[in-house]
């Protein structure tokens, strides 16, 4: 595992709750590793593509995440509709293990499921309408979970 960022461990001496994640892809060729709470807030959403894909996830701030090893060779990427959200998988496996959200173009959303065993204590899940996008954006916090704390 390479080490971290300055950021990033500067986001873990500001919360004692904040741990590093790692995670990734079934097959294991696209790998990563998060700064986030050990609990976590998770959308399951609606919209055509996170139903489908049963994909719920949480958000982070986009500087909190990195990728690891060689795992960008093994991404591809796919968008629909306002082409905001940057839906990414492996090539491999077609594990969808992150994704650039519409929500939070900011950040990063992990799927909770493909964060390795032992440093989620707790996922709130939360249903998110993405059905209903623009009306359930404008009354959602979902914009602030990208944001850097202070």
């Amino acid at each position: 595992m390479t080490q971290l960022s300055t950021s990033m461990l500067s986001i873990l001496e500001m919360d004692a709750e904040t741990v590093v994640h790692t995670g990734g892809c079934h097959c294991k060729s696209v790998r990563w590793k998060v700064v986030a709470p050990s609990s976590v807030v998770a959308l399951d959403c609606n919209c055509s593509d996170c139903s489908m894909r049963g994909n719920t996830h949480f958000v982070v701030p986009a500087v909190n995440f990195q990728l690891l090893g060689e795992s960008s060779k093994f991404i591809t990427t796919y968008t629909f509709g306002t082409h905001t959200a940057k839906h990414t998988f492996c090539k491999i496996c077609g594990i969808s293990s992150f994704y650039h959200p519409r929500s939070n173009p900011d950040g990063v959303a992990v799927t909770f499921r493909c964060v390795d065993p032992g440093t989620l204590t707790h996922i709130e899940i939360r249903k998110a309408d993405g059905k209903n996008w623009e009306s359930w954006f404008n009354q959602s916090d979902i914009s602030s979970f990208s944001k850097v704390q202070k």
